[in-house]
C-alpha cells in the first residue's frame, strides 16, 4: 500500500501540472508580452515599427533596443564598455576592430545625454557611430 501511494503522488502532481499548463501556452504568453511592448513602442513613435506579421522592422531595431534598454545603456556608456553597448555596436554594424573606439565615442556622449531629457530620435542620433 505504501509503494502505491509513493508512486501515485508524483503522477498526481504531474497530472495537475499538465492540466494547469494546458490553458496557457508559451506562444500566447510571448504574444501578450510582445504585444504590450509593441503597443508602447508604436504609441511613442509616429511610424510603424512592426511588419504585418508583428515582427520588428530591420530599420527600427536600434530604436527599439535603445527604448527598451535605455537605463542599462546609460550605465554602460558611463563605464565605456558593457554588454548593452556591445549589443548596440552590433546593431549599428561597428566592426570588431573598431569597437573600442566606438565605446570611447559613446562614453564621450554620456555627459550630454545625462544633462537633459532627450527624445528617442535624439538619443539614437547621439549614439550613431561617426563614419
Amino acid at each position: 500500500m505504501v509503494k502505491r501511494v509513493i508512486i501515485l503522488r508524483p503522477l498526481i502532481w504531474i497530472w495537475m501540472l499538465c492540466i494547469s499548463l494546458s490553458g496557457c501556452t508559451v506562444t500566447e504568453t510571448l504574444k501578450d508580452a510582445l504585444g504590450s511592448t509593441k503597443d508602447f513602442l508604436s504609441s511613442t513613435t509616429p511610424g510603424d515599427w512592426f511588419t504585418g506579421d508583428g515582427l520588428l522592422k530591420g530599420d527600427q531595431k536600434v530604436n527599439a533596443f535603445v527604448a527598451i534598454n535605455f537605463e542599462n545603456l546609460k550605465q554602460d556608456m558611463a563605464k565605456g564598455h558593457g554588454e548593452y553597448l556591445t549589443s548596440l555596436s552590433e546593431l549599428y554594424g561597428v566592426p570588431h576592430d573598431s569597437r573600442e573606439a566606438y565605446f570611447s565615442y559613446a562614453q564621450s556622449r554620456y555627459q550630454s545625454l545625462n544633462n537633459s531629457r532627450k527624445e528617442l530620435s535624439e538619443v539614437v542620433a547621439l549614439l550613431k557611430p561617426q563614419r
